[in-house]
């Protein structure tokens, strides 16, 4: 009989897994995020891993690092066999957007308009595995859709659902960083740059690069130094009002669509005063991806701004087309792993105990198994999580055991007078009789807590 040669287990880059005690925490933020959404009024939908490397290509737009990367499968044809030809391959979702726009196309004749989900799911992107970049991730969306038209409205709505998660985490303080798209476009082609996206890819760079690259990447583009300038003239500008309309009209450009842009993000940036401090206009915020096309958002932690942005968005007019109808749209995603990442990473962030379990039932011996079991199943039903304890070893091993991982309680059957049960706050040393179908574990005790640690 041979014997199981030993397989060497190597970590994969890019693949984040939790302890048990950071799942807590992403437990948290899920359930924290889901319920707002769903206080919104955002039902849930859940799309498929792939999609058409055409389709993702096609609607990408031109960031090499959201497309080009994407792990491809080979898709199986009709009669056919996988990885026959390139026709029908199949890529990861890079987003969450994609195949959303995908999904209303499909289902429009069996959906309400304005049609709006949240989706929380896995998305993979070919990027090099670094510090809260991962190659699998978890992503956090809310869109609204409709048909032919979509009431500007729903613009200023995005980030005030995001305001309010941010408001319910344990986390530092977060602002939404809003734009629209239309400013720097309409801005662009009245200083007479007719290359529009080119010079938002540039302008992207600014927080890795600096002004003073980008400016020289702009001149060797083709702009003129003067054109260079007044682009990060406009850049600059930031402000918590409106006050950034006559900044930019003080620059003496003019155009129609800048008209429109300074409209629309004034209309939002009124809206944002529901939650006052949560959102800021600031003109330098472009988003890589050219499927946006009027209000862009990003999302950054204050006192953190260095480890870039955590939720991020956009409105985009012709995302979802069947050739007939198009369906105008706008998005807003948390980047949770990301978040998570950092905020663990950095121990910001952690939970009150490693196991979801605010009672162990002591054993006195394997005998008595029967009897802990009974007392762990009568706290259950009560809703009161426990777990009986794997060995019947002494009182104070069994205690260490419960230390170790945070449980803040632990019973003993019998071990009253009378051969009553009693229960011991392992923290403050108190030991009281308690009944399993009566004791009342404290409110705060009866779950994990995640809580910021510094």
């Amino acid at each position: 009989m041979s014997t199981p040669r030993a397989t060497k287990v190597t970590p994969l880059s890019g693949f984040p897994e939790y302890l048990p005690e950071q799942r807590i925490v992403e437990q948290h933020f899920i359930d924290v995020i889901r319920s707002t959404f769903e206080l919104h009024g955002f039902p849930s939908i859940e799309t498929r891993a792939v999609e058409p490397v055409e389709r993702l290509l096609g609607k990408g737009g031109d960031a090499d690092k959201e497309i080009y990367g994407i792990h491809r499968l080979a898709a199986e044809d009709e009669g056919g066999s996988a990885g026959s030809s390139r026709e029908g391959e199949l890529g990861l979702h890079f987003d969450l957007t994609v195949p959303f726009a995908r999904y209303v196309v499909e289902n429009a004749g069996r959906l309400n308009f304005p049609f709006r989900r949240h989706q929380i799911q896995k998305v993979w992107r070919g990027e090099r595995p670094q510090e809260g970049r991962y190659r699998e991730f978890t992503q956090c969306d809310i869109d609204v859709v409709d048909t032919g038209e979509l009431a500007p409205h729903f613009e200023a709505e995005m980030p005030l659902v995001m305001a309010e998660i941010f408001a319910k985490l344990p986390i530092p303080p977060m602002v939404i960083q809003v734009n629209n798209r239309k400013i720097p476009e309409g801005f662009y082609r009245g200083l007479g740059i007719d290359d529009v996206a080119g010079t938002l890819r540039v302008v992207d760079k600014l927080d890795k690069i600096g002004p003073d690259k980008v400016a020289a990447q702009l001149v060797e583009a083709g702009r003129t130094p003067e054109q260079a300038q007044a682009v990060l003239d406009l850049a600059s500008i930031r402000t918590q009002d409106t006050s950034f309309v006559e900044r930019v009209r003080a620059l003496g450009v003019e155009h129609p669509v800048l008209d429109e842009g300074l409209a629309a993000l004034a209309a939002v940036i009124e809206t944002g005063a529901a939650a006052p401090g949560a959102m800021v206009a600031d003109l330098r915020i472009a988003r890589g991806l050219d499927y946006y096309t009027g209000t862009v958002y990003e999302t950054q932690l204050i006192g953190y701004e260095s480890w870039g942005s955590f939720c991020s968005g956009g409105r985009y007019d012709e995302l979802a087309s069947d050739g007939k109808n198009t369906y105008p749209g706008v998005g807003i995603s948390i980047g949770l792993s990301r978040l998570l990442g950092l905020l663990l990473g950095k121990g910001l962030v952690g939970a009150s105990r490693k196991t979801p379990s605010a009672v162990l039932v002591a054993v006195t011996d394997e005998g008595s198994r029967p009897a802990s079991v009974a007392v762990a199943t009568a706290l259950r039903a009560r809703g009161i999580p426990c777990e009986v304890a794997p060995v019947a070893a002494k009182f104070g091993k069994q205690i260490r055991f419960a230390e170790r991982r945070g449980i803040p309680y632990v019973w003993f059957p019998g071990a009253g007078d009378g051969g009553g049960d009693q229960v011991k706050d392992i923290r403050s040393g108190e030991q009281v009789d308690a009944d399993a179908s009566a004791w009342q574990c404290p409110a705060e005790d009866l779950t994990v807590r995640v809580v910021p640690l510094r």
